[in-house]
């Protein structure tokens, strides 16, 4: 073998392990959006991979057909999927933000032809290939490649590009990644190529283009943003764990996170004091508190209102919301510095896997988590989660989680209210009207074989805005809308949670 012929081999194999890459990148990627913008991310996923993997079949079929030119071929699908690949997350969130319900056209449209591009790309570069070794060498050399990349883009995907770039600077970078490669290919090939001035002159075009969208993807994001968001985005930022997203509207703060509300500044004090305060009062010696999520540091400044909390741990996953509600001045403003208060310690871990390793025992514990919108949530209101949490409470302790609304996701919220008894404690749902959620749920709890009861409640000396003795009264009366569904508990093998929870949701679309 020559040494030009080494060469064409190598860059030939190099583009395998590359467009590997690139091809589960963009798998990836669609199933992500799809996820934020949907929700059900094991739904979403499942259906993206699906559709891309059969579209990738279609397009192996296809390539059967091509039998001249293979070399150009390569290079026209290389081109194909850099424009579409690297177009796909603004044609997402635009088809999301201004198409409504066409939005799963767009997207399975998308899919198809990238699936379809990606599927033509292997058997059109083993064609190559073989003419430069044996068939087994070759087809042996071109799938180990092929599994070497697919493996270096699952790995880069969540570590590197999407917490470094986002969701959209991620598409239009694999867009440029492929030009590369037919860039190269063009280099190392021009001999064998009889025109390729026009190849050429598209790639230049389109690496232009993208590059253009890499300066401008702020604010194409914030275009495409103000149409999810009504209000005005005074911050937004994608993390290796989720989009969090801060508005304002005249004197209303709101946080999103993967596009769902967390709070509302008009009203977040009736959710909070309603989560917090009963069981701070109804624990026998309130000195050591747990709060699982809530990094947005709201639940533990109202905690911090009672003087004999000596200890506060809070849980969180994601550092860059701890770190926002520290230093963010409007989010700091709201929670009143507290995450910087001493007796509060940070733990940037999940909340499943804090409670598993973890021997500490607290008096009381608080779970102000997400919505339970998708089977990664869905252990954390599993009965196995639960009965961590009654391990790790100290005698005479509280347990109170959020449940979502006994309205909305009337369901969801009974099962919640049933697993959290599966689990052995005696517990008291309430609930609470908050305008920026609806009627918003809670289950209140304790290892005893007697339920806490909510009238008695103590909040003297407190200054509350909301709660008092005479809504407590009245929190645990349900009306005929939200009282009490025939549900069972949801575990780790079957979360029925998200089930009844996706079911509400759809109700109230």
């Amino acid at each position: 073998m020559s040494e030009q012929d080494r060469r064409e081999a190598l860059t030939l194999l190099t583009s395998v392990f590359l467009v590997a890459a690139c091809g589960l990148i963009y798998e990836l990627l669609l199933a992500t959006i799809s996820s934020y913008l949907i929700g059900s991310s094991v739904t979403q996923f499942s259906l993206c991979i699906g559709v891309f993997i059969g579209a990738m079949g279609i397009g192996s079929y296809i390539s059967q057909f091509v039998t001249t030119h293979l070399l150009r071929w390569f290079l026209t699908v290389e081109i194909l999927l850099a424009a579409i690949g690297g177009c796909s997350a603004w044609a997402l969130f635009g088809a999301y933000a201004y198409l409504g319900s066409v939005y799963y056209g767009v997207l399975f449209l998308l899919i198809g032809l990238l699936g379809a591009l990606v599927g033509i790309e292997l058997p059109l570069l083993t064609r190559l290939l073989a003419r430069y070794g044996a068939l087994k060498e070759t087809i042996a050399q071109a799938l180990s490649f092929d599994y070497i990349g697919s493996l270096l883009g699952s790995v880069a995907f969540p570590l590197v590009f999407l917490p470094a770039l986002g969701m959209t600077r991620t598409a239009l970078v694999v867009g440029l990644l492929n030009l590369g490669i037919a860039v190269w290919n063009l280099r190392i090939f021009s001999s064998r190529l009889k025109n390729s001035r026009l190849p050429l002159l598209l790639c230049t075009f389109l690496a232009a283009f993208l590059g253009f969208g890499l300066v401008v993807a702020d604010q194409a994001g914030r275009f495409f943003e103000k149409r999810l968001y009504d209000d005005e985005i005074l911050f937004a930022r994608q993390t290796p764990y989720q989009k969090i997203v801060v508005t304002r509207f005249r004197e209303d703060l709101r946080l999103y996170l993967d596009g769902n509300l967390q709070f509302s500044s008009l009203d977040e004090h009736r959710y909070h004091e309603s989560l917090v305060h009963p069981a701070m009062s109804l624990t026998i010696n309130p000195e050591s508190v747990l709060i699982l999520g809530g990094g947005d540091g709201l639940g533990v400044r109202e905690v911090l209102k009672w003087s004999g909390v000596k200890k506060i741990v809070l849980v969180d996953i994601d550092p860059a919301m701890t770190k926002i509600a520290r230093s963010y001045p409007s989010l700091k403003a709201q929670n009143s510095g507290a995450l910087d208060d001493p007796r509060v310690a940070l733990i940037h871990e999940d909340a499943f896997t804090y409670l598993n390793r973890s021997g500490a025992l607290h008096s009381v514990i608080i779970a102000d988590l997400p919505d339970p919108n998708s089977e990664a949530l869905a252990k954390l209101y599993s009965r196995e989660f639960y009965r961590m949490i009654r391990r790790r409470l100290a005698p005479g302790g509280m347990f109170v989680t959020q449940a979502t609304s006994p309205l909305f996701s009337r369901d969801a919220f009974w099962c919640i209210e049933r697993t959290v008894a599966a689990a052995g404690f005696a517990t008291t749902p309430y609930h609470v009207y908050v305008p920026s959620f609806g009627d918003w749920g809670f289950v209140l709890a304790k290892d005893s074989t007697k339920a806490p009861k909510l009238t008695d409640t103590k909040l003297t000396g407190l200054a509350l805005k909301y709660l008092t003795p005479e809504i407590l009264s009245v929190l645990t009366v349900f009306d005929a809308e939200s009282n009490p569904t025939i549900v069972g508990p949801s575990t780790l093998d079957r979360p029925q949670v998200v089930r009844h929870y996706e079911r509400g949701a759809k109700r109230w679309e």
